[in-house]
């Protein structure tokens, strides 16, 4: 396994923390000695995520389920992606549903312990851990096609919002899904929350539709923790009632895990259509 690596972006700003398929970029905004102080804290804590998570791999692509009962993983990066996705053990999802989310949120507590920073973000591939203190804001892009990385809409998060972290989940990202959705960002109280809950939601943005291509993942990927489950490869031309079919059944779920606490808001694209459910999200065109 190759060593972590650490540096400055060009700007002088910005963090990028890297090691195997984890990729930070960090942003704290405050006294430069604090700033400095911090990244020297998210690198350190850092150094060891991937080795932890590798450590308890089997159990962490395994399928939680009630049957099964729950299972207590030893690492901290681990205990999140548990405790991210249990609540959504109804249906099929592994922790590894909410591994970069769960890296985000742990590498952001690192950064912030004992650190007086105004604000904060840690972007982990598209799923972000946020900080803010009283008075502070960041703004949130959001992107209708992963592929076309251009930022089709954006809203402010604050602090007084609970909003503290986004992740993005779609048919065309760096995991595989079960649906058609071009997007689903979700807004949740922790970057794993969001992570989990955009992968089940774009799952269920979906349609049965000759133009919808699907592969066993297994085929696609020897390790994957999907098994021989049919995720999407190719999305074709699709009917304006196929489509708005597809998101209705995102958006039913989406508004479901509202209702129970799990999520803050979501939008969902397909198709250049979006529908948006949570008050977070309200100023955004949609349903």
């Amino acid at each position: 396994m190759d060593a972590p690596q650490s540096a400055l972006l060009p700007d002088g700003r910005r963090l990028h923390l890297q090691h195997g398929p984890i990729d930070l970029v960090i942003e704290a905004f405050g006294d430069r000695e604090e700033v400095g102080a911090a990244y020297r804290q998210a690198r350190d804590r850092f150094q060891t995520v991937l080795g932890e998570l590798v450590e308890e791999l089997p159990e962490l692509r395994k399928p939680v389920g009630e049957s099964a009962g729950r299972w207590t993983p030893a690492g901290p990066t681990a205990k999140r992606m548990m405790d991210a996705v249990w609540p959504h053990r109804h249906v099929f999802v592994t922790p590894m549903a909410a591994v970069a989310g769960s890296v985000a949120d742990e590498v952001m507590m690192a950064l912030v312990d004992g650190r007086d920073l105004q604000k904060a973000y840690i972007n982990n591939s598209g799923d972000i851990a946020i900080h803010l203190t009283s008075g502070q804001a960041l703004r949130l892009g959001i992107v209708g096609e992963l592929f076309r990385p251009t930022i089709d809409s954006t809203a402010e998060l604050t602090h007084d919002q609970p909003v503290r972290g986004v992740a993005t989940s779609g048919w065309q990202g760096h995991s595989w899904s079960f649906g058609i959705a071009d997007a689903v960002t979700v807004l949740a109280d922790t970057a794993a929350a969001a992570d989990v809950a955009a992968t089940l939601i774009a799952n269920a943005v979906d349609a049965d539709h000759p133009a919808i291509e699907r592969t066993p993942a297994a085929t696609l990927d020897d390790h994957t923790d999907l098994g021989d489950a049919l995720v999407t490869t190719a999305v074709g031309e699709l009917d304006a009632g196929t489509v708005t079919a597809a998101l209705d059944a995102g958006w039913a779920v989406a508004s479901a895990m509202i209702e129970c606490g799990r999520i803050l808001g979501a939008a969902l694209i397909l198709r250049k259509k979006m529908q948006v459910v949570g008050e977070v999200l309200a100023a955004f065109p949609g349903r």
